[in-house]
């Protein structure tokens, strides 16, 4: 997906109660990311088989309370997460965080409006 106010985050922060992470995009839509959400879908080669693009990390692996220590941002186009379990390694370009925030890419995640 090219970028474009679609994928063009206006503001990126915490929700409201801090629980999860919300992304307000260019466009106008909103997308609300739970942080268990995010580090199940990480796309790194450690977590998907970069042969097959089969999912290596288990779902079950990763416990519920799993949070950013930090979040980074990578050039104009992704955010790097570290992650309370030590995980660093993968970048969310920010058209797999709209995706993943309607639901897609294999995310769970709850999106605004489209």
């Amino acid at each position: 997906m090219a970028a474009g106010p679609a994928t063009t985050p206006r503001e990126i922060g915490p929700t409201a109660d801090g629980r999860s992470l919300r992304i307000e995009w260019m466009d106008g839509s909103e997308s609300i990311l739970r942080p268990y959400d995010l580090r199940i879908s990480c796309p790194c080669a450690r977590c998907v088989d970069e042969m097959t693009g089969r999912r290596i990390l288990r779902p079950e692996m990763i416990p519920e309370t799993i949070h950013p220590t930090a979040i980074h941002y990578v050039g104009r186009y992704a955010l790097q997460f570290v992650w309370s379990d030590g995980h660093d390694t993968g970048f969310y370009p920010f058209d797999y965080l709209r995706r993943l925030g309607e639901g897609g890419a294999g995310g769970s995640g709850r999106g605004g409006a489209a």
